[in-house]
């Protein structure tokens, strides 16, 4: 009878497969075996064909396969080809069956599921030995011993001669498959509690190896195994779950577990059309924090990004926005961070001190994943955040050496490696969001911004918005602030209260009221929603009213750097960012046009961050050097004076310039004596000056 029943199940997949795969089975034997083999099937088309084949696909994947396998074959085709190894590749199992990796269970063994996930190692693509032909060195014999997972099975002795071995394989004779080894990781989105992100190992064989690298997010189908822990002399009654691998694709969609419903679109329209949208989205972003306008509208426009651009050539055009908030301790830096890293759909939170440069970019690491001791990449924070943003804490207390890593992933938004033998590009498609407070600790306000910045000017230019948040006492600021912090707290408690203590004397409507004025104008979840919505679906061009704008605010600005003497104000940069900026300001209101509003409302902002970082405190002028190379023009030039000054008293004198000559001939250049004690001691650090004895100078 079960021999009937399993022909049953054949020919209801002939039947299936005549319903909805006729065309996909002919395009297979045209293709078969070199360009194509395998047949994926959609689990939801099968479901349709027959709900109960569909369950026990789930519940003995393997039996069902075969039959699956064995109706290809007796299939009836045009032309004369056997499909006797093609493999039938079911995927898109319902959400049923998609638990998180972190879910999976003992009653989940044997059955058929589906994990999603980011890659995070890869072997090689090695071949694999599935039936061994053993030849007897003594007669020549050959003995056929199907190899399983597990230990290597050797004949125990010949057929022919009946003795023992020994033995050697026969590789023509033998039959071998293309196999991998993948470790695949929850996604960083769905973790929003700061678990560790746990991973599962699966192993793919024939044509679906070497399609993925590490980085790629990635949905997984395949068969729940078991192996047991420990080694061969002790074994552990504790097993680890692996998977067989079905098939395995590369998840396009950039925000996979957001399901945006019809009444979410409505929401996402409805706030779209309202007058004081941009206000909304600043009320919406880190509501516990008093005042920063500016810097949360330059967040939202962060989280809304640019559009990438591809042009024809090949290259392509960043669309994401990086941002450096530099402030003193206390300002609420951090926090606005971490808001932020929970609005994004996508984000990968890390702090100074507790990042290295291969905890940034990828790892080279040499472990037993695989068989034997292999060196495999392991991603790092920016390659997870790919397509995300990644807020980085604490950026000056980093090993310089260790931030050197984001250059590339900046700018060019790729990661190179070339470490252990393996050279690899890794994406890392990516925002970054810094946060750190100046040089010594708090701003100096007699020193130029720029001096305090402890950051290599190669890193700083490459942020599109710098802002400073200083901290400096205002009355009316400080109570609206010390008012605001009181009430959010105070709305924290009553929060509290409600959640924790049975009776109350405070009424339900005041708490209402209270937390009201903390909560966020729009709800995260609808935040989060709107901007995957509008990055998917919005791809705003220029008006010409908008490029004229920004052309010009670039062209007037770089004018006046025009003189023989002027420092280059701005650089070529700063205009890039203000398209992405404006692209990002139409993208909030799901706009398909970037009007002169948004141009004018981003040249506010990047015209204020200039204010604060780009200006040479001497000349007043905007000067680009004091970010992109770390030394305003006025400074290189008092420098040069300065030595110039040096080496000509040191030709009046034997013993070298005496120090108080110098000054007096500083101010006769136009130096006054404390800024010229601050450049002789700058000068004798850098050792382009030393004292031969005391308080003379000579230059080297």
């Amino acid at each position: 009878m079960a021999q009937a029943g399993n022909s049953e199940l054949v020919d209801s997949f002939e039947q299936f497969f005549r319903n909805y795969y006729d065309n996909e089975i002919k395009q297979l034997a045209q293709r078969y075996p070199n360009e194509q083999r395998s047949l994926h099937v959609d689990w939801q088309d099968l479901y349709r064909f027959d709900p109960d084949l569909a369950d026990d696909f789930i519940n003995q994947p393997e039996q069902l396969q075969r039959y699956a396998e064995e109706a290809l074959r007796l299939y009836d085709l045009p032309i004369d080809v056997s499909l006797g190894q093609a493999h039938v590749r079911v995927r898109n199992l319902p959400d049923t069956e998609s638990p998180e990796i972190r879910e999976i269970r003992a009653r989940d063994m044997n059955s058929l599921v589906q994990v999603r996930g980011i890659i995070r190692k890869a072997t090689d693509v090695r071949p694999k030995i599935e039936e061994a032909a053993f030849e007897c060195q003594l007669c020549g014999t050959l003995t056929r011993v199907p190899q399983s997972s597990g230990d290597f099975q050797e004949p125990h002795e010949c057929q022919g001669c009946e003795r023992q071995g020994p033995f050697r394989v026969n590789f023509d004779q033998s039959e071998f498959v293309d196999s991998q080894k993948l470790r695949i990781q929850e996604s960083p989105e769905g973790l929003r509690g700061g678990e560790t992100p746990q991973s599962l190992d699966i192993n793919i064989e024939d044509d679906i190896t070497g399609e993925v690298t590490p980085g790629d997010h990635v949905s997984a189908t395949g068969v729940l195994r078991l192996e047991q822990q420990g080694d061969q002399q002790e074994k552990s009654p504790v097993f680890d779950f692996y998977m067989e691998g079905m098939s395995v694709e590369i998840d396009e969609e950039q925000f996979e577990d957001m399901d945006i419903t019809e009444e979410d679109k409505k929401a996402i329209y409805e706030i779209s059309n309202r007058e004081d949208i941009y206000e909304q989205m600043v009320a919406s972003i880190a509501p516990s924090i008093y005042g920063y306008d500016q810097e949360k509208l330059s967040m939202i426009l962060q989280l809304f990004s640019g559009v990438t651009k591809q042009l024809p050539d090949g290259s392509r055009i960043r669309g994401d926005l990086h941002m450096l908030l530099i402030g003193d301790p206390g300002t609420g830096k951090s926090q606005m961070l971490g808001y932020i890293e929970n609005i994004a759909p996508r984000s990968v939170y890390t702090s100074g001190k507790g990042s290295s440069s291969a905890g940034l970019t990828a790892a080279a690491v040499r472990d037993d994943f695989g068989d034997g001791q292999q060196w495999s990449l392991e991603a790092g924070a920016l390659v997870l955040a790919d397509q995300g943003i990644a807020a980085i804490d604490e950026l000056d207390k980093m090993r310089s050496e260790d931030r050197s890593a984001m250059h590339e992933a900046l700018e060019q938004q790729k990661i190179s490696v070339s470490k252990a033998g393996i050279n690899a590009t890794l994406k890392s498609r990516c925002s970054l969001l810094g946060a750190a407070n100046p040089k010594y600790g708090r701003f100096d306000q007699y020193e130029p911004i720029s001096e305090q910045i402890d950051l290599e000017p190669a890193l700083i230019s490459r942020f599109d918005l710098i802002f400073t948040v200083t901290d400096t006492p205002d009355e009316e600021k400080d109570r609206n602030l010390a008012e605001h912090i009181i009430t959010t707290n105070y709305a924290g408690e009553l929060t509290t209260q409600r959640k924790e203590m049975n009776q109350l004397e405070v009424s339900t409507e005041e708490i209402d009221e209270m937390t009201e004025q903390v909560d966020p104008e729009i709800d995260a979840d609808l935040l989060r929603k709107y901007i995957a919505y509008s990055k998917q679906n919005c791809h705003p061009r220029m008006t010409e009213e908008a490029r004229n704008a920004i052309r010009d605010f670039y062209v007037d600005l770089r004018s006046k750097g025009t003189d023989e003497d002027a420092a280059v104000p701005v650089t070529a940069r700063k205009l890039e960012a203000l398209v992405r900026l404006s692209e990002a300001s139409a993208r909030v209101r799901l706009s398909d046009t970037v009007e002169q509003d948004d141009a004018e409302r981003v040249i506010e902002i990047v015209r204020s961050c200039l204010q604060d970082v780009g200006v040479d405190p001497e000349t007043g002028e905007f000067d680009a050097d004091i970010v992109e190379a770390g030394t305003s023009k006025s400074q290189r030039d008092r420098i040069k004076n300065l030595k110039q000054l040096i080496s000509d008293i040191e030709e009046e004198y034997d013993d070298g310039a005496p120090v108080d000559i110098v000054m007096e001939r500083a101010d006769e250049i136009g130096m006054d004596q404390s800024k010229a004690e601050h450049e002789i001691d700058k000068l004798k650090q850098k050792g382009e000056v030393y004292e031969p004895s005391t308080d003379t100078l000579r230059t080297t």
